[in-house]
């Protein structure tokens, strides 16, 4: 299996609103590793590794994230 790593940077309204949360409980139910934290300025980063199929869904999530949250921007660093 080709196992795919980013690390995505996400702007917006992303802290307190759970998005750390649910990209951990998104990320565990797609069978992916790595972490996510706060940054100062108020984004959010993560770095996760997995299958092609399983990094793309979390990275289409992360467009969107929980419910109160408002995504302005995505970075994506493709590692692999």
């Amino acid at each position: 299996m080709v196992n795919k790593t980013v690390k995505v940077r996400v702007y917006g309204r992303v802290q307190g609103v759970f998005f750390r949360y649910h990209t951990k409980l998104m990320a565990d139910g797609l069978g992916l590793t790595g972490w996510v934290r706060n940054c100062p300025d108020g984004s959010v980063e993560t770095l996760f590794s997995g299958s092609i199929d399983s990094v793309d869904q979390l990275i289409d999530w992360l467009h969107l994230g929980p419910d109160a949250a408002v995504v302005s921007k995505v970075d994506i660093d493709a590692s692999d």
